[in-house]
């Protein structure tokens, strides 16, 4: 694991920690990837973790002189749920909202997701479509580089080993423009993209004028489909012509077999999400099953603010002092390991339970100044100054949650090893929507397993605690 943990407070801070310790050093926002990938030892030789989630003003999403710009830190909760991008950049809301489960969302970024640089990855192939260009920043100065060109091969750019994204612009969507995110994968939520597919379109009537089709893991990196591209301009979305366009794209695709499907059930897929978007796009249809209000397992009120910057290191180590359940602790161990591990190995509270250790399954489910987060894939030292509710905070023996009693009630608890997990994500949804319905409901829990398939029963508990909770 890391040996040294700074928590950034300003921009200049991360940027002279990163050109101090060169390859050793990796930025960290959200960090869903970046501390998997450290323990499962994929990333050999990283010994600083630079974090910036608390830096103000990086979470912005904002439109400036015709082009929609998000700061490094906008979460993909965050993308999915803003009025601008639904209106404006609605691929990319869409694809944010495709990403992982609620608690994933609330801490990984879209900036994290176009760095990592996989071809599945669902937020780079809709701004690619969008036209997206980056500013990357260091203590040698900014530059600006066309999304286009930012990726060399599978998790390969061109961002140096000491510059940060700080902003991700692209032009807003204007009235004649329309545009459309489709993700096809082996199951609902949770899921890496078999194949994901971007179209923005410019009308002059009901004329194409112009298009782009973008098209993710289907090649090393995410591609134009441009002969499908030049099929479209000036054309009307005839059936015919959609359905030249569809197999046009499916040309451009160069799959590979793998353990989500064949090279061929892929290129088949782009034919098929081609036609869909195509479609879509001419009934204006794209925004048909987006829900009006995402789930996002927000608290009413949150913060993530870090006034002063801390270093955690093995030979200097300064204490961890966070807040758990409304009580203040103080950690002198505990530095090089996740927040699951920190809250209950170092604080004895083990009401939090270690599923999987990948983010998969929601055992882990705890409360981040305000936001529900798998706590295995946050490092521990992000704790220093946080707020932080787990299971054991929510209530007491004798004054359970609602939602407590009602799984008792219902029968919604069978082995109650993900039952934590569960308690603490449909606890935040009851406070961020009171009168949720069954698909908010369900959208909620995609980020919890229930091994013992008792979803029928906690749906039904949910309901039950929503309704004597306004009783």
């Amino acid at each position: 694991m890391w040996t040294h943990y700074i928590n950034a407070a300003t921009l200049d801070e991360a940027l002279q920690a990163l050109s101090a310790h060169g390859k050793e050093a990796r930025i960290v926002a959200g960090g869903t990837d970046l501390v998997l990938e450290i323990e499962r030892h994929q990333r050999p030789g990283i010994t600083t973790l630079i974090d910036i989630s608390r830096i103000p003003g990086l979470d912005e999403i904002r439109l400036e002189d015709g082009f929609i710009h998000l700061g490094p830190l906008v979460t993909h909760a965050q993308a999915a749920s803003e009025p601008l991008l639904y209106e404006q950049g609605y691929p990319l809301a869409r694809a944010s909202w495709e990403v992982g489960a609620p608690q994933i969302r609330n801490r990984g970024t879209v900036a994290g997701n176009l760095v990592t640089a996989s071809p599945a990855n669902d937020t780079i192939t809709p701004l690619m479509a969008l036209d997206a260009r980056l500013t990357l920043a260091s203590v040698r100065g900014t530059r600006q580089v066309a999304l286009r060109d930012f990726y060399q091969g599978v998790r390969k750019t061109v961002l140096a080993d000491d510059e940060i994204v700080t902003d991700i612009a692209f032009p807003a969507l204007q009235a004649n423009q329309r545009g459309i995110f489709i993700k096809h994968a082996l199951r609902r939520a949770q899921a890496i993209s078999v194949v994901n597919i971007a179209v923005v379109l410019t009308f002059e009537g009901e004329t194409v004028q112009q298009a782009a089709i973008t098209l993710g893991a289907v090649a090393p990196t995410i591609i134009h489909a441009p002969e499908a591209e030049a099929l479209l301009r000036g054309q009307p979305l005839s059936d015919a012509v959609i359905a030249q366009a569809a197999a046009a794209a499916a040309d451009a695709a160069r799959p590979i077999d793998d353990i989500r499907g064949s090279a061929a059930y892929r290129r088949e897929m782009v034919q098929v999400l081609t036609k869909r978007a195509l479609l879509a796009l001419r009934d204006g249809t794209e925004k048909d099953d987006f829900p009006p209000q995402p789930v996002r397992l927000w608290a009413q009120q949150h913060t993530a603010v870090l006034e002063n910057t801390s270093e955690h290191s093995g030979s200097q180590l300064t204490p961890i002092v966070t807040t758990i359940n409304g009580k203040e602790y103080t950690f002198t161990e505990g530095h090089d390991k996740t927040l699951l591990r920190l809250i209950r190995e170092e604080a004895g509270l083990t009401g939090a339970k270690e599923g999987c250790s990948e983010g998969e399954c929601g055992a882990c489910t705890v409360y981040l100044d305000g936001k529900a987060v798998m706590s295995c894939l946050v490092p521990a030292p992000r704790a220093h100054g946080a707020h932080i509710v787990t299971v054991e905070g929510i209530s007491n023996p004798e004054n359970l949650h609602p939602v407590q009693k009602a799984f008792i009630e219902e029968g919604a608890v069978q082995c109650g090893f993900c039952t934590p997990g569960f308690i603490m994500t449909t606890a935040m949804l009851l406070d961020e929507i009171p009168h949720p319905d069954k698909n908010q409901i369900e959208e909620a829990i995609t980020g919890n397993l229930c091994r013992c398939t008792g979803y029928y029963k906690i749906v039904k508990a949910v309901e039950k605690a929503s309704q004597e909770k306004s009783s």
